[in-house]
């Protein structure tokens, strides 16, 4: 079953900047992206070292791994840098008047 849940207020999420965000209704967390005014989620962890990507930098699409330096494109969960090689989960964004919902299976 699809769920559609309630992250956070869009004004929350910083441009250029990984947002972690941990609602109540699903195990672990999840980052949200602003990049060039549109909205991305991946999961939050590094499918290599398992290690949170919320503190690593965000180069245009890119989000990458601050342990070992791989990277993934936060559009489609892609390991684009090596030694990342598969991909993080991705979840459809939905922007309704100032909140942000994530769409879960």
């Amino acid at each position: 079953m699809i769920q559609r849940i309630f992250l956070c207020k869009d004004m929350e999420i910083p441009p250029d900047l990984p947002y972690r965000v941990c609602p109540v209704e699903r195990e672990g967390a999840y980052l949200l992206y602003r990049i060039e005014g549109a909205i991305f989620m991946t999961d939050e962890l590094c499918t290599h070292g398992q290690v949170s990507l919320a503190t690593g930098e965000l180069h245009g699409y890119e989000i990458q791994c601050p342990l070992h330096g791989g990277a993934f494109d936060v559009r489609t969960g892609l390991a684009t840098e090596f030694p990342c090689k598969r991909p993080i989960g991705t979840h459809r964004v939905e922007l309704v008047e100032d909140s942000i919902f994530g769409w879960f299976e």
